[in-house]
């Protein structure tokens, strides 16, 4: 048996890791300020560029390289990079983990410059593989090609941030990662409004967006990483004992955690056959189905990944389980009653956000169609992102890229089945019912392994759970105006009332779960 790594003064200065409660809420709050300005973001789009060609031709531009990240830098490389550098942080000296640091950086850095480079050149072969239902259209195709190659370096940027945030959560700086999306937002929001009269091709301006706010991302990290002492020096070496492993870790990666943004972006290859507009629809939807995600689902997972990391590093597997099981738990406290509200508001939210300018009745009838059938999977969504960092931290790839083929098959047989009669609804739908079975076979997979062990008290959790969420359910309906009165409305009372009516609802959420017996320490844990 090979003896114990000694301790070093380095790692015994290591701090007490906060509450993974506080930690989520604090991911949480920084990712709903970004959320938000997501949703304002979007809102001065639909007002700009409402859902034409030439806002189709955009978020397919966008949607390629924004794709590429979550499959890649929050995905692949997250998942692989941040064991890996959690076990260094456990098991070595902080002198080895800069080592780490500065050949990943190098090696990802040379990589990636390669691919957008490549990416540049080729932007029309990516768009007629991404969008080929944009070839009968000479002037769409054009359009977001020439686009392509001014949003795809942010590719090269935002996963260099991803790098970036990588190494302040596994030090649990959680704070400043769950921030840098806001500069995205603001970005966007500051080119469509003063840079779009300047272009001959106004929506250009909102591609040159996406790349300012590339940079502003990445630079606004790496004073953090000096102060943690952990500044990357880049260096190219992929026969590094961590890299070898992080590349091994990542080829199945790719599919394990990912497989939801790849059954979206089948979506938008399908609807770019469909009627103009279906692109635009699916992706207002999406976006407020993506809220909740970002807010709570990705919010738990940041934190219970290197936590979960370091307790497969020390052998803590009940301590492990628990983690698990406190995951599932806030999911569904939070996961249950945003579907709910998602289903019940669809047009109400719609209207309020996105009804301005060139967004038209039928635009929300159509966006809300679709962000039903998102909102039925929004749990799932959430559950596998939390169910798989199980896999990952304990550098287990193999079995989530099983389950990821399963799910991505039954979606491309379900988008088939379902786009005749519900055309964009329906591939949205189709999206939810693999999540669903994404989900499901990766809870099967932590249960049968033992990872994943149910804490006493879920029966009276479930009960909890569905005597508040009927209560959020009766005050929506009892408030809610008809749809036509949502659409007649400014936008001022539009707010004020969805204001109203989603302070009610959380109120009586809250309220309901209160007296229902659930308080805060129930979800206290480390």
């Amino acid at each position: 048996m090979s003896p114990e790594p000694e301790s070093t003064p380095e790692q015994k200065q290591l701090p007490k890791p906060p509450g993974l409660l506080r930690s989520s809420g604090l991911v949480g709050i920084m990712t709903m300020l970004s959320r938000v300005l997501g949703l304002v973001r979007d809102m001065v789009i639909a007002r700009y560029f409402g859902a034409g060609a030439g806002a189709d031709a955009f978020f397919v531009a966008f949607k390629i390289p924004n794709f590429l990240r979550r499959l890649f830098a929050e995905g692949a490389f997250s998942q692989a990079f941040v064991p890996v550098l959690s076990s260094y942080r456990e098991n070595q000296s902080l002198s080895d983990v800069q080592r780490l640091v500065n050949a990943v950086a190098g090696s990802l850095g040379l990589v990636l410059l390669g691919v957008t480079l490549v990416a540049i050149l080729g932007a029309p072969v990516l768009t007629a593989v991404f969008a080929p239902g944009f070839l009968d259209d000479e002037v769409k195709f054009a359009l977001t090609s020439d686009m392509l190659r001014i949003t795809f370096p942010y590719l090269l940027l935002i996963s260099l941030t991803a790098f970036a945030g990588g190494i302040l959560n596994s030090y649990d700086r959680f704070a400043v990662p769950a921030f840098t999306p806001v500069l995205l937002n603001l970005a966007m929001i500051a080119a469509a409004i003063w840079l779009t009269p300047l272009m001959d091709e106004p929506v250009m301006a909102l591609a040159w967006g996406v790349f300012i706010a590339g940079a502003l991302q990445l630079f606004f990290q790496l004073p953090f990483l000096m102060r943690l002492g952990l500044l990357p020096r880049p260096r190219v070496d992929y026969g590094h004992e961590g890299v070898s492993r992080i590349l091994k870790l990542m080829a199945p990666a790719l599919f394990g955690v990912s497989v939801s943004q790849i059954n979206l972006l089948l979506d938008t290859v399908l609807a770019s056959f469909l009627q103009t507009g279906s692109v635009s629809w699916l992706y207002y939807s999406d976006r407020l189905s993506e809220l909740p995600l970002g807010v709570f689902g990705i919010a738990i997972a940041t934190v219970i990944l290197p936590s979960l990391s370091r307790k497969h590093a020390a052998a803590s597997a009940d301590q492990f389980a628990a983690t698990l099981d406190w995951a599932v738990r806030a999911v569904l406290l939070i996961g249950l009653p945003a579907a709910l509200a998602l289903a019940l508001l669809a047009e109400p939210l719609i209207a309020t956000l996105f009804h301005y300018g060139a967004v038209t009745d039928r635009d929300v009838a159509m966006s809300a169609q679709s962000l039903r059938a998102y909102s039925a999977g929004l749990l799932a969504f959430m559950l596998i992102k939390v169910l798989a960092p199980g896999f990952f931290a304990r550098e287990d790839t193999k079995t989530p890229v099983k389950i990821g083929i399963i799910a991505m098959v039954a979606n491309m047989v379900f988008n088939l089945i379902l786009i005749f009669p519900l055309a964009h609804a329906g591939l949205a739908l189709a999206t939810s019912i693999s999540a669903w079975l994404n989900g499901y076979l990766l809870w099967r997979g932590l249960r049968k392994e033992g990872a994943w062990q149910s804490q006493p008290g879920w029966p009276r959790f479930l009960l909890q759970l569905l005597f508040a969420n009927g209560a959020l359910a009766g005050v929506i309906v009892w408030l809610n105006a008809p749809v036509s009165v949502w659409l007649a409305n400014g936008g001022y009372q539009r707010a004020a009332d969805m204001a109203m009516l989603v302070g009610a609802g959380v109120a009586v959420y809250f309220v309901a779960l209160a007296l229902a017996g659930v308080r805060v320490r129930h979800f206290r844990h480390r």
